[in-house]
């Protein structure tokens, strides 16, 4: 809006800047020409002077949203914002709900794993009692074992011999 001075771009979009940012929209009746309409108009003159000895364009300030503008867009982010933060609760309330299915399902297995435990434990106990009950026989084998190792022994030495004698009975008959 070159060419314009600050009093007219704040009539053109509604407000002066100071008054842009406040709740209520304000007009010059509202605001006192004190130091915040000094403050702009000599703004105003001094890019009004430096367009004059330069021609440099000069970027148009910001247009504020109106209020109705901003209501809704504070509407927009707070319905965006609850959005966001409902889908990172839903997000950390699956979380948890996961973990709780695992920690039943882990919960499980250790109860199939101690059902497991128990049934070795119980057959271990069988089986140590069987072994108990077959000790004397497996005792009786081991004697027995030890009188065929004696036998085997003497049925060498008595093969031994044997041939000893023979040989001094063939010696003797040669003669």
């Amino acid at each position: 809006m070159p060419g314009l001075t600050w009093r007219e771009r704040a009539d053109r979009r509604g407000a002066p800047v100071c008054a842009r940012v406040c709740p209520v929209r304000a007009t010059e009746k509202q605001w006192p020409r004190g130091q915040v309409w000094a403050e702009a108009g000599a703004r105003e003159r001094r890019h009004e002077a430096e367009a004059d000895d330069v021609a440099v364009e000069t970027a148009e300030e910001a247009k504020e949203p109106a209020e109705a503008d901003i209501n809704e867009l504070c509407r927009d982010m707070f319905s965006k914002m609850a959005t966001y933060l409902t889908g990172e609760l839903t997000a950390t309330s699956e979380d948890y709900k996961l973990l709780e299915n695992m920690n039943k399902l882990t919960s499980l297995k250790y109860l199939e794993m101690k059902d497991i435990a128990i049934n070795i434990s119980r057959n271990l106990k069988d089986l140590n009692q069987k072994y108990a009950g077959l000790q004397p026989y497996l005792d009786q084998i081991n004697v027995i074992e030890e009188q065929v190792a004696a036998l085997e022994q003497a049925a060498y030495k008595l093969d031994a011999y044997s041939k000893k004698l023979e040989a001094k009975y063939k010696k003797l008959e040669k003669r």
